[in-house]
């Protein structure tokens, strides 16, 4: 009879197997100059920063070319790059030589920088996700967020096959997250400072956190109670953030062009056939061609904020955990439909906090997640990832079908809800069976060369709406309640009490 222990260990191994099988797939960009693609993009990265001083990482200089992937992610992105550059320069000096090491490619540089991606998983993911579970125990939960978070196909398929590292900002996510989950609010908020200082694209969770620990500062119990806890965090973020931009803080022109490189509005308001309102409605109302560039960004950040705010400053009123999943989850996925720039990967942010929720809505975020693996198909296309995409979607579908949703089927199988949801359910899988073989094997009309692409990405946006309006409903109709030992006060409590019981 296998142990808790045993299947976990079972698990862990399952998606080490899975992520290497798909890491002996091609990469972005491989094979096409002269810019490659993304895994180029982390290479060069690496070049630039074991070879140049820290003011100039983010400056255009003679040997910085920033129209060559410059680097624009924040110092922590940079900083993993000089340790893996460091690495790679012992491995082999040729992967990182500067200017001469430009579309290096071969098949042991290919191992090495799988390799990479590998210790980060094993370093920051898979341990956050333990962690996660761990502190979900106390509710009866954590395992099947445990199994979402480690075997979604999704994940893997970019970091492994696409190439990029989003495991290490997601895993300090998922990390601040379990640190809340036990009462550690001061942990949690310099953890999520430092997700958001390795990739920028935390923003998408960002106010739903600040509302949250808002909510528990008010809960403190008169007003120095209040202060103490605000002082607490704001001095954690403060000197999180300072720790780790110190290095730009000397020179005022080095800041400010680093500050400058995290937000490119220059690119453009999205990339490829990515599933967002923005894109779709492109398709019958030519925005870029109306509205310039600044001023669409000022739309999508005004549309974003409006539709963020209702579930982030609900977290003030309504403080629990589940409440903070539910708000994390809708955030995401608000940032995700209106933002400016928007790429096909950035539905990540929303993948894994509804990985999180597979608990409370087993039926719905499955359902999400395999309509998020599909709108991946025109990234993996480029990157000659169909095959693994695939493989993997149907894999999870299985999965999901095998051991999530059995226990929704138990409780809802009888109501006129449950058989209507199922019937949609299967309905949407079908759309999304027709428009991938569409994609893969009819021939689309010479004017319409993306018809296919495109109509899948309305058809996930659709999906993404719908999903968007459902948890919205959820997290505000989630009855508060201290019983449940889910709320941020009687978590405290009850993390206090463990410690003096230790």
């Amino acid at each position: 009879m296998m142990t808790k222990g045993s299947n976990t260990a079972l698990v862990c191994v399952a998606a080490v197997l899975l992520r290497w099988c798909v890491s002996l797939h091609p990469y972005s960009g491989q094979g096409k100059p002269p810019m490659y693609g993304d895994y180029e993009a982390q290479r060069h990265w690496q070049e630039v920063t074991v070879n140049l001083p820290v003011a100039e990482w983010y400056v255009n200089t003679t040997d910085n070319d920033l129209q060559y992937w410059g680097l624009d992610y924040p110092p922590l992105t940079a900083y993993h790059s000089y340790l893996c550059g460091l690495a790679a320069r012992r491995v082999n000096a040729s992967f990182v030589a500067l200017h001469e090491s430009r579309g290096y490619e071969s098949e042991t540089h290919k191992l090495f920088m799988r390799y990479t991606v590998l210790v980060a998983d094993l370093l920051v993911y898979l341990p956050a996700a333990y962690c996660l579970m761990s502190v979900l125990a106390k509710w009866r939960a954590g395992r099947l967020e445990f199994v979402c978070l480690l075997l979604y196909p999704g994940l893997y398929l970019v970091d492994y096959g696409h190439f990029q590292y989003n495991n290490v900002s997601l895993g300090l996510f998922v990390m601040a997250v379990a640190a809340l989950t036990s009462g550690r609010d001061c942990i949690g908020a310099v953890l999520f400072c430092l997700a958001l200082n390795y990739k920028q694209m935390e923003l998408y969770h960002a106010l739903p956190f600040f509302f949250y620990l808002l909510g528990t500062c008010f809960r403190q119990g008169g007003v120095l109670g209040l202060l103490w806890k605000m002082t607490k965090l704001g001095c954690c973020v403060v000197l999180t953030f300072s720790a780790v931009w110190l290095p730009f803080a000397s020179n005022a022109t080095v800041l400010s062009q680093a500050l400058r490189r995290l937000f490119p509005f220059e690119r453009g308001l999205f990339e490829d056939k990515v599933a967002s309102v923005w894109c779709s409605l492109s398709v019958f109302v030519k925005l870029k061609t109306l509205v310039d560039n600044r001023n669409m960004a000022l739309i999508c950040l005004l549309s974003t904020v409006v539709c963020m705010l209702p579930s982030s400053l609900h977290l003030v009123a309504r403080p629990t955990l589940r409440h903070l999943r539910y708000a994390l989850l809708n955030a995401s996925l608000v940032f995700f439909l209106f933002s400016y720039h928007v790429h096909e990967k950035t539905i990540l942010l929303a993948a894994v906090p509804a990985c999180m929720l597979v608990s409370e809505e087993p039926f719905m975020t499955t359902w999400f997640l395999t309509v998020s693996t599909a709108s991946l198909l025109p990234l993996m296309i480029q990157d000659g990832l169909t095959l693994p995409l695939l493989a993997l979607g149907v894999l999870f579908m299985a999965l999901t079908h095998h051991y999530i949703l059995p226990s929704t089927e138990k409780v809802a199988k009888r109501t006129r809800m449950w058989v209507w949801m199922r019937r949609t359910y299967f309905l949407s899988v079908a759309g999304l069976a027709f428009l991938t073989a569409a994609t893969l094997f009819v021939q689309p009309p010479d004017r319409l060369p993306d018809l296919f692409p495109v109509l899948l990405a309305i058809y996930c946006c659709g999906h993404f709406v719908f999903f968007c309006l459902y948890f919205h409903y959820c997290q505000f109709t989630l009855k508060y309640n201290n019983n449940n030992n889910n709320s941020a006060v009687s978590n405290n409590n009850n993390a206090k009490k463990h410690v003096q019981r230790k």
